[in-house]
């Protein structure tokens, strides 16, 4: 009675060092090709158990009933919430990477409550101590080596650390200690202190999850590699020349083998069809980013990383089920319906959102909700000419809009974008794709404020200066001081009694022409039909006169404290008058 190999999801915040540590345990450089150093889908690697001993020492792992460790390394922003809890589903232990001097982020507590969602033991790997002042790193030490080659001052900024984290963690309702302090592994969880970069505190903390996964684990290792049909999810869809189109998926439970059936989720529908290839990552490999050439095998049990040669894949979604079908097949199909599909809020008007699978298409749907951004459409796959046509006949300044993560604009959608008025913002990194976003937003947001508050007339108030009148008439030409708002060329005046004179025909300032003064700017005005020491003198305080359609509109406009202190005034002024003025 064999056990399978247990899953490990590697969870943190972003740059807190996931694909650095198990960079470190393979002996690999895939964060490096990582665009932008981020991680962006979940990969896999199988660390058998001989690695495990020749890193940990044979004294720390004296005996291993289980074939080695299945890592997944999920990726690192927080608005990946759907395919870190696709992970965490799939993952029989966690480890949560924290940056010593950083400590819980936005990611790491997010982390926290879908390990606490799925019940998922995990360990608390506290990484870059060597950012600590005056820490000297090794290579590969144990933790009782790294402590030992710390000065004390070092040590005591360390306990400190350690435990301010400690106490972050029990504010988030989970009881944790450093891992050699502690007597019960069921109640308390570890914090292992580690350097990824360097290795050190690697043997620990692998021994930590070898030992709990052996003792903790074993009713759920148990089973016969070979009981039940496959069962997986879909990492990603890949061309390979000489292939065609590839699934990298994991099995993370049953068997799988050449000829089988299998359903996998597709575009529009489950995709039926059979397995002519399997083709397995060497051990310490990356099933994403592989160093070597992939072996051919007949067959693979839970739980594992292989990449799935088979006809008709073109439409197959990342992110999706797959399921061994040899039996049961029309029961097996409405299951991956099921599961495909997207629950997204949809809504008559809004932005289009396109990604290359269906965890960041929820992903990033699930941050643009949560600021109320409206959502027309979601879907996996590149940005076609559809998509463009459907964009530009949307309602809505802010909605002729087209998201795309990790896609590409189609040659037939180019060609309609410069003849039609749709925005398109694509990138290969989540989080920049959604601060990208979120500017274009503020910009247009400012730009619609400039244009309305051209046409409709702001309020302002001013005061003529004394010792400042160049002309009595025809135009009279007096210096003023802008108090609050502004003041504009074609305004009318109003003064507090309620009588509107005189038309603003041109500002100076500083001898030059300008259309509008702001707060606290000081002019010189020429205004027709008025005459000082009539309708206007030194020393007033007048205001500008605004229509009563454009008050109104004014209500949609954001105005600051004085602004909105104005408007309230002329509206007092205006219903002496009329008693409904402006409502």
């Amino acid at each position: 009675m064999a056990i399978r190999q247990p899953i490990l999801s590697v969870l943190g915040h972003v740059d807190h060092g996931k694909t650095t540590l198990l960079d470190r345990i393979r002996g690999t450089s895939v964060t490096k090709r990582e665009f932008g150093r981020i991680t962006q889908h979940i990969g896999a690697t199988e660390v058998p158990t001989d690695t495990i001993k020749k890193i940990a020492g044979p004294e720390m792992i004296p005996r291993t009933i289980i074939p080695g460790l299945l890592f997944i390394d999920t990726p690192g922003h927080h608005s990946f919430t759907t395919l870190r809890s696709r992970g965490g589903a799939l993952a029989d232990m966690a480890v949560l990477i924290v940056d010593i001097l950083e400590g819980l982020m936005p990611q790491s507590i997010e982390s926290l409550r879908i390990l606490r969602e799925h019940k998922t033991p995990f360990v608390v790997a506290l990484n870059k101590v060597d950012r600590i002042n005056g820490w000297v790193k090794g290579k590969g030490l144990s933790f009782r080596e790294m402590i030992d080659a710390q000065e004390e001052h070092v040590l005591e900024r360390f306990d400190q650390l350690t435990y301010k984290l400690i106490g972050q963690l029990f504010d988030e309702g989970f009881n944790t200690e450093r891992f050699d302090r502690i007597k019960d592994f069921r109640r308390t969880v570890a914090i292992i202190p580690i350097c990824a970069e360097a290795g050190d505190g690697l043997p620990d903390l692998l021994a930590m999850l070898v030992g709990l996964a052996q003792k903790f684990l074993h009713d759920d290792l148990d089973t016969p590699i070979v009981s039940g049909p496959g069962e997986g999810t879909v990492l990603e869809v890949k061309e390979k020349k000489g292939l065609g189109t590839t699934l990298d998926t994991i099995i993370y439970s049953g068997r799988i083998s050449y000829d089988d059936t299998i359903v996998v989720g597709g575009k529009n529908a489950p995709i039926v069809t059979r397995v002519k290839a399997l083709l397995k990552p060497k051990p310490l490999d990356e099933i994403r980013d592989p160093r070597e050439k992939f072996d051919q095998v007949r067959s693979v049990s839970a739980a594992i990383g292989v990449k799935i040669v088979a006809p008709g894949l073109e439409d197959v979604v990342s992110g999706s089920p797959l399921r061994v079908a040899n039996e049961n097949l029309e029961e097996i199909i409405e299951e991956v319906r099921c599961e495909t599909e997207i629950n997204i809020c949809l809504e008559e008007q809004g932005i289009i959102v396109k990604a290359d699978a269906i965890g960041s298409l929820e992903a990033i749907s699930n941050e643009l909700l949560k600021e109320e951004v409206p959502i027309n459409r979601a879907e996996v796959g590149d940005i076609s000419r559809r998509d463009v046509v459907d964009a530009s006949t949307m309602c809505g300044e802010y909605n002729q809009m087209i998201l795309g993560f990790n896609v590409k604009v189609l040659p037939d959608a180019q060609e309609l974008i410069n003849e039609n008025d749709v925005e398109i913002l694509m990138d290969n990194v989540l989080y920049k794709l959604l601060e990208d976003f979120a500017k274009w937003r503020s910009d247009k947001r400012l730009c619609l404020d400039k244009e309305a508050r051209g046409c409709i007339v702001h309020p302002g108030k001013f005061e003529i200066l004394p010792d400042c009148i160049f002309r009595v008439s025809k135009p009279a030409v007096v210096g003023i001081r802008v108090l609050c708002g502004r003041v504009r060329k074609g305004q009318r005046i109003l003064r507090s009694d309620g009588r509107v004179v005189g038309l603003i025909q041109s500002l100076q300032l500083d001898r030059k022409s300008v259309i509008e003064a702001k707060a606290g700017d000081e002019v010189a005005i020429s205004v027709e039909k008025v005459t000082v020491g009539r309708q206007i003198d030194e020393g007033d305080v007048l205001y500008v006169d605004i229509p009563e359609e454009d008050s109104k509109k004014l209500r949609s406009i954001p105005l600051n404290v004085d602004e909105e202190d104005i408007l309230e005034t002329v509206r007092t002024i205006k219903r002496k008058e009329s008693k409904f003025w402006g409502m």
